[in-house]
């Protein structure tokens, strides 16, 4: 609860130091900053991710990222700081017929572990654009049903291109766990996310951006976790502030064979903007 206040505190604070060139920027150029994972803007988005058929029982699971991004110019190069604070319910788990299951009943809320990203990346970038650097994770779970209860570090890597009115482009990386709890299962983890984007005018924007995971301690049937699927987004402004507002359903097409995964999933962003 007191990181939520502060990155609203944040939030309010950085909206009173726009300058009169970001103000004039247009929706349709603030719009295609936003699909730029290493650009040189600060902001504080906060996405909503809400999984459906959960299991036997059909649950749901709701996991809001709060994930301020902040640049930091370092010369030749800017580092791109991205921060992810978990807020989720999480319902509870049983073993069914010797599997892996959710309860019909009965859930945990609270924060879940944070990762942290640096991206180091040319501070004037070409046609194509990346960025490398360290992600790290913490055992920062509320409850010890919401963290792997593990540290982690790993590679973090993306590349995009951004020709007329499309942005495309593909970040990765992988978690290893290094320390922790010795009675929890270490960690080996993979995220992608292939992100396409056509902009139209006005700041409007149609995407598709999934999150595929691979769990490399899993076996071969439960390994992936692949979804398919698109949405909308607009650029628009509250008085001054830019904020970027988009929509987003996603069909899990690969999922595990014997552990509980969720149907589809409905993600909902409000990414408040601070252009520097």
């Amino acid at each position: 609860m007191i990181r939520t206040k502060w990155l609203l505190a944040l939030s309010l604070a950085s909206a009173a130091l726009l300058t009169a060139a970001a103000i004039g920027q247009s929706e349709e150029e603030l719009a295609k900053a936003t699909q730029n994972p290493v650009a040189n803007l600060i902001s504080v988005p906060f996405q909503n991710n809400t999984n459906f058929g959960l299991g036997t029982h059909d649950r749901v699971q709701n996991v809001l990222n709060i994930q301020p991004v902040y640049p930091i110019n370092a010369g030749p190069v800017n580092v791109i700081t991205r921060t992810i604070v978990p807020v989720v319910y999480q319902p509870d788990a049983v073993m069914i017929g010797g599997k892996r299951d959710v309860a019909e009943t009965g859930g945990t809320f609270g924060l879940g572990d944070i990762n942290a990203t640096a991206f180091i990346t040319p501070a004037a970038p070409g046609k194509i654009m990346w960025g490398l650097g360290p992600i790290l994770s913490f055992p920062s779970g509320s409850d010890a049903k919401l963290t792997s209860g593990k540290w982690g570090v790993g590679p973090s890597a993306v590349v995009l291109a951004m020709p007329g009115r499309w942005t495309v482009g593909l970040l990765v990386n992988n978690v290893w766990s290094v320390a922790g709890d010795e009675n929890r299962a270490d960690v080996n983890a993979m995220l992608a996310q292939y992100f396409a984007t056509y902009n139209l005018p006005q700041g409007w924007y149609v995407s598709s951006a999934p999150i595929i995971t691979a769990n490399w301690k899993a076996d071969d049937d439960d390994r992936w976790t692949v979804p398919f699927g698109a949405g909308v987004g607009k650029l628009s402004r509250f008085g001054k502030l830019p904020v970027n507002l988009s929509a987003h359903g996603y069909y899990n097409v690969v999922h595990p064979e014997n552990l509980p995964y969720a149907d589809w999933t409905a993600r909902v962003q409000v990414q408040f903007l601070f252009p520097k």
